[in-house]
């Protein structure tokens, strides 16, 4: 996967527990796997909420403790979608 979220997006996610919110994601360097790090969107000291890895083949993990899993699908998906139009 060759991630052209290059720099960092907003994306609006539904909480399971506690009110949805809008987190910030940030791509980390160049490196492989692709690496994108989570925090809250708006916060003067935002929360570091983990980060989203990809591999090679646009296999996905989380690393971190504070999403559900549904939380992360909805993380990954968007990423993909963006990646997915830029490309085409």
């Amino acid at each position: 996967m060759n991630s052209n979220l290059t720099t960092e997006a907003k994306a609006f996610i539904k909480r399971k527990q506690g009110p949805d919110e809008v987190i910030r994601i940030a791509r980390d360097g160049v490196q492989k796997p692709i690496s994108y790090n989570l925090y809250t969107a708006f916060d003067e000291n935002p929360d570091y909420l983990g980060r989203i890895l990809f591999d090679v083949q646009g296999y996905w993990i989380y690393d971190g403790n504070v999403l559900a899993i549904a939380e992360q699908e909805q993380v990954a998906r968007f990423i993909i979608r963006k990646h997915y139009e830029k490309d085409h």
